[in-house]
């Protein structure tokens, strides 16, 4: 009988455990997908208004029904895996709320008007208005460019955009400044309570900074005529950016590493006028000019390499939303019986966007860690609005659409590379 084919010992064993880790891979990718496309296919809405049409992603639908501004950016991006005709109707609905003169609110209540407790701290003007009457990140031009197309060719998109810098730019340089901390989107994040101290969101003071804004009209104008504060953050700032690139515009970025970039940190910091004695908190939002694909790579690499990477961000679940050495950093959802979000927790947009500088630096391993880190917490607790940053538990809301970014870093687009954008930037 001819002896069978000698093999180096383990061979065989080696073999097997690669291909059952293969399947494995396969089988959670998969698995992943299907979370992605349910979440997002129950969340999506329909209907019409006043004879206008909607169709958009409710960020969860027992918490958060009507349609946010930067939640539908996300969202859309997420949808093109599924369907891009839903990705340009998510879009057109937010551009279907667009004052003539461009503005977009930050929600829209589509479905039904506002009510309850809400209307004492929402930006809104009247009980009765159809949106609020604040911002969020701009970042409605980069979401089209890389879901459906090229926003210079809408015109909408452009009075958007032309709208925001026209009331905002304070200063002349091409960057925003803001009126309240949840314009931002990072609503209670630490960086903000030396500027608002007592007012900052989550405590009982915000609602008086509502209130004394809404008396103003929320014009940014007129607030800082009444002695502000008024904010110049940068996470608003990089999704601004990604925006006017996105329109085939300059670049912001020289203006951001000017105004917020602090050299003797590494990191870029919120200023604030008048300005804060305090010191700024270091937040993830420091970390978010990585995802500026002309960010330059001396600068990338040390928010990578003296922050990303330490201890203070590089967490199971990465990067949480505070840095975990700073006194303010905290898991706890609620402080005085109002939610305070954003101090702890890690987010999976901020994950995405920190994820992209990763892969255009070339830090390939630590993408896929990180990658892996959000995989794994989604696949633990489902499509939470956060999760804790030490052990990838899901917080927050459940059911949570734009979580579904977690494809973004399972299955990299090649776009990745370049932040979505076109190969050239100005």
């Amino acid at each position: 009988m001819p002896r069978a084919a000698a093999f180096p010992e383990g061979t065989i064993r080696q073999q097997t455990t690669s291909e059952q880790r293969e399947a494995s891979g396969e089988r959670v990718a998969e698995r992943l997908r299907r979370l992605c496309a349910a979440t997002l296919e129950s969340n999506w809405t329909l209907g019409t208004r006043q004879g206008v049409e909607f169709a958009y992603t409710r960020p969860s639908p027992e918490r958060y029904p009507w349609q946010w501004y930067w939640d539908s950016c996300f969202n859309a991006i997420v949808w093109r895996r599924f369907d891009r005709e839903r990705s340009r109707r998510e879009l057109e609905t937010l551009l279907a709320a667009a004052r003539g003169d461009g503005f977009i609110g930050h929600t829209i209540f589509w479905e039904r008007p506002l009510h309850g407790a809400r209307r004492l701290f929402y930006n809104v003007i009247e009980a009765g208005d159809f949106t609020t009457a604040t911002i969020q990140p701009p970042m409605l031009a980069w979401a089209w460019r890389a879901a459906v197309g090229d926003p210079a060719r809408e015109p909408a998109i452009v009075a958007h955009h032309d709208f925001v810098t026209r009331e905002r730019d304070l200063e002349g340089d091409g960057l925003l400044w803001l009126i309240q901390p949840d314009e931002s989107g990072l609503d209670a994040s630490p960086q903000f309570d030396p500027i608002w101290r007592l007012r900052a969101q989550g405590l009982p003071g915000f609602i008086a900074l509502v209130h004394r804004n809404r008396r103003l009209g929320f014009r940014i104008a007129a607030v800082r005529q009444a002695g502000g504060p008024v904010v110049c953050e940068v996470l608003t700032n990089v999704l601004h950016g990604l925006s006017q690139l996105a329109l085939g515009r300059p670049s912001v970025t020289p203006a951001l590493i000017e105004r917020l970039y602090d050299e003797a940190s590494g990191a870029f910091l919120a200023r604030a006028w008048p300005a804060t004695g305090r010191r700024i908190p270091l937040t993830w939002s420091a970390l978010a000019p990585l995802a500026l694909p002309d960010l330059p790579e001396a600068i990338g690499r040390r928010l990578v390499e003296e922050q990303l990477l330490s201890r203070r961000f590089w967490t199971v679940v990465a990067p949480p939303s505070v840095a975990t050495d700073e006194p303010s950093f905290s898991l706890r959802q609620r402080a005085l019986g109002l939610r305070r979000y954003w101090r702890g927790p890690t987010w999976l947009n901020s994950a995405w966007l920190v994820w992209l500088g990763l892969v255009r630096l070339g830090y390939h391993e630590h993408a896929a860690a990180l990658a892996d880190g959000a995989c794994s917490a989604v696949l633990r607790s489902g499509l939470r609005e956060f999760y804790r940053p030490h052990d990838g538990r899901g917080m927050g809301a459940s059911h949570f659409a734009w979580s579904a970014l977690v494809l973004e870093l399972l299955e990299p687009d090649r776009a990745s590379a370049r932040s979505h954008l076109p190969d050239r930037v100005r």
